[in-house]
């Protein structure tokens, strides 16, 4: 397990990393940074590749919350400023419309550096029926596009400078369909950040090339878990991802795991 210590908002290595990851400086060695075995693997082989990256932050038992809904904070600030840094280097951050009501994240990038120039990422709800608010935080204009997915034949949302997608709804927008409507606007690093019921559609549907884990040192004991997934019977049917761990400070645990 390696230990990262830089969580700082724009120190060097961050900085290394984010002009490889635009095409703004070399590569660099994993001697020379140690941020680069966590977040080299994030930045694009070439351009115009697709890369799906899912995230969870978790108790040590999966919970995500306790039953009455509290979450704020299982992990610490690392993990913080880690889930910022992965929104920096993608194009899009993908939430579902559960996440949106509950905690009214704002879901830009203000806890990591970016390149300087650099648009932030694309705000994306899923929406199927309409139920997010004009006053939701994420629609809040500062440069980002917001994009609202919904089902086909919803109204468009009235938001001004708010985008509306229309994907099939009928059983539940699939992720491949939710991927395919966004790159076809040109966003095809995604970060699929919330809720639980969204990451584990994406997971059962083979649509994520990488998910962190973000494990605190607690155990909660009841509450809602991060990933539910179709029933298996027998173990050989488990998803067995390569799988590299990163130690933070405040205990938390990061997974890097690879599919």
């Amino acid at each position: 397990m390696d230990a990262i210590v830089d969580w700082d908002r724009d120190t060097p290595q961050w900085l290394a990393v984010l002009a490889a990851a635009g095409g703004c400086g070399s590569v660099p060695a994993p001697l020379h940074n140690a941020l680069w075995p966590l977040y080299g693997p994030l930045t694009p082989a070439k351009s115009g590749e697709d890369f799906i990256i899912g995230q969870l932050g978790q108790s040590l038992d999966g919970r995500i919350a306790t039953p009455t809904g509290h979450s704020h904070y299982i992990n610490g600030k690392a993990a913080i400023v880690h889930l910022h840094r992965l929104r920096a280097l993608v194009d899009a951050v993908v939430v579902g419309i559960g996440t949106v009501v509950a905690d009214d994240p704002q879901l830009n990038v203000r806890h990591a550096a970016m390149n300087k120039g650099t648009l932030p990422p694309a705000r994306v709800v899923i929406d199927p029926s309409g139920r997010l608010a004009s006053t939701a935080k994420c629609l809040t204009e500062d440069g980002a596009r917001r994009i609202v997915l919904r089902g086909m034949g919803a109204d468009h949302v009235s938001v001004s400078g708010v985008e509306t997608l229309h994907v099939p709804s009928a059983g539940g927008m699939k992720p491949a369909d939710i991927l395919a409507a966004l790159r076809g606007i040109g966003l095809r690093r995604i970060l699929v950040e919330g809720g639980a019921h969204t990451l584990s559609r994406f997971l059962q549907a083979g649509c994520l090339n990488r998910l962190h884990i973000m494990t605190a040192p607690m155990i909660i004991g009841s509450g809602p878990i991060g990933l539910h997934l179709a029933d298996i019977d027998n173990l050989s049917a488990a998803l067995r991802p390569r799988v590299a761990s990163f130690a933070l400070p405040e205990g938390d645990i990061l997974f890097d795991c690879a599919f």
